[in-house]
């Protein structure tokens, strides 16, 4: 707790009170998110590269 009470110190010092006040009530007044895009956005932190690739088997002919 102790590092997110400094990150919003320098947020802080560096946008301003008024600033910040403004961003949590834009927040505050956003709609909760509905929950088609909580999934999307579960499968993008999960595998934010998209679906492994299968493996496929390596070949036993040995060209020479």
């Amino acid at each position: 707790m102790k590092r997110a009470h400094q990150i919003r110190k320098q947020y802080e010092e560096i946008l301003g009170p008024a600033v910040l006040a403004h961003i949590e009530a834009v927040v505050a007044a956003a709609p909760p998110p509905s929950p088609e895009l909580v999934e999307i956005l579960r499968r993008v932190f999960t595998r934010p590269g998209g679906e492994v690739p299968k493996a496929v088997p390596a070949s036993t002919d040995i060209a020479a």
